[in-house]
């Protein structure tokens, strides 16, 4: 608690509105930014000097495994993700927090002004340098005591680190330390509201597609809940998979398949499309047309840029000594029900309608027209006379659509 002084009210009171101030922040969605600004300076008000605020959290995100949040009292804040790694970088394990995270302690404070030290890192030097007196450093976890189920051996656990550096010419009196550790539960408590959204965000974009985890965060989760959108859907597949799965390990099939989809996802969403879900070694994907009304053009052009793409792939797979191989795509357009289909707790945002079953028929005509990449007349018409790259195939019939189908390829 604060010490008991002629002006301790006064400072508590001025405590307790900074703190009321940032849980409303909390509530309202605030960013990272703004709260680590406010929780700052309103220290800095209080004449604790701060000159270096560090939080880092840790990322629900496919590409990142934490995200680090600076404040520097002459630069303002900064942002920092870091990548999901085998080894560690050396100035992570030779640096306090990782000293902290790694240690049955929640809480580290060093005088860097201290001529003997009792804990000592490479990083005090450069906070010296940079005229840092003292360091204090915690450790939060986002979750009760015991409860186990919060806690995966796998990764690190859900909580926080943070950092506090100070250049005041004594460092952090006591009673700057009880407004520090007074302040931050209500600082956390926001962080991590934002984070949680963030997380959500990620997690729904990740599984489920930009579009839809955006759809799904806004509330549309309740099942039959659909709506009817024109668009152009594609099917991809890769060659031979069947075959491969039997001939590769399964370390081997996955490696596989995450080179070739790392590739197809950032073409087609490069193009404004949406992946909607992988399917073994397949994949959907849908073009919006309501909100791209050249969807058909940007779908024939992300179907040209992934053979290129693809054919980059293949090329580095067979220089490394890996097994490469090629890939189908049909593409097609139509009126498509987009939204909510499952069972009463498992669903899947997803498309259906008679343009979708075409599109698979379409997909399995590849070997008979003995072309990688079909595209409907749908598609293909309207966009002939500036695409001369396009060839029409001839008619045919497809399984399950009454109606002859003119199909065509890239040149």
């Amino acid at each position: 608690m604060l010490q008991n002084d002629p002006g301790a009210d006064a400072l508590k009171a001025s405590l307790t509105a900074l703190s009321a101030r940032l849980l409303r922040m909390g509530i309202e969605g605030a960013h990272f930014s703004d709260l680590l600004e406010v929780f700052c300076t309103g220290l800095n008000d209080f004449g604790a000097g701060l000159m270096r605020v560090h939080v880092t959290l840790r990322a629900h995100h496919p590409e990142f495994g934490s995200i680090a949040h600076r404040w520097r009292r002459d630069d303002g804040t900064e942002s920092q993700t870091f990548n999901h790694v085998y080894t560690p970088r050396r100035e992570w394990v030779t640096s306090p927090l990782y000293y902290l995270s790694e240690n049955n302690v929640s809480e580290i404070r060093q005088r860097l002004t201290d001529p003997d030290p009792v804990l000592d890192f490479p990083f005090f030097d450069d906070l010296r340098a940079a005229g840092g007196t003292d360091y204090i450093a915690l450790k939060v976890f986002f979750f009760a005591p015991g409860d186990s189920l919060a806690v995966d051996p796998n990764h690190a656990p859900e909580g926080c680190l943070i950092s506090l550096t100070g250049d005041g010419p004594d460092g952090f009196s006591d009673q700057h330390l009880d407004a520090i550790r007074d302040l931050l539960p209500s600082l956390l408590l926001a962080l991590k509201s934002n984070a949680n959204r963030q997380m959500a965000a990620d997690i729904a974009a990740t599984y489920l597609g930009r579009d839809a985890g955006t759809r799904v965060l806004s509330g549309d989760i309740i099942r039959g809940s659909v709506q009817h959108i024109d668009a152009v859907i594609c099917y991809f597949d890769l060659s031979g998979f069947t075959k491969l799965s039997e001939a590769l390990s399964g370390e081997d099939i996955v490696e596989m398949l995450n080179d070739y989809f790392c590739v197809t996802v950032d073409v087609i969403e490069n193009h404004g499309g949406n992946v909607l879900k992988f399917m073994g070694d397949g994949m959907l994907a849908v073009f919006d047309v309501q909100k791209n009304k050249n969807a058909g053009r940007a779908a024939i052009e992300a179907a040209v840029t992934l053979r290129r793409e693809m054919q980059m792939v293949s090329d580095r797979r067979t220089a490394e000594g890996l097994t490469a191989t090629g890939f189908t795509l049909a593409l097609h357009g139509g009126e498509v029900l987009y939204g909510n289909i499952g069972g009463r707790t498992r669903l899947d945002f997803t498309v259906i309608g008679p343009a979708v079953n075409t599109t698979a028929r379409l997909s399995a005509m590849t070997a008979h027209v003995d072309q990688n990449i079909i595209i409907s007349a749908r598609v293909a018409r309207p966009v002939l006379e500036t695409r001369k790259d396009l060839v029409s195939l001839g008619w045919y019939r497809l399984r399950g659509v009454s109606e002859r189908q003119e199909l065509f390829t890239l040149d």
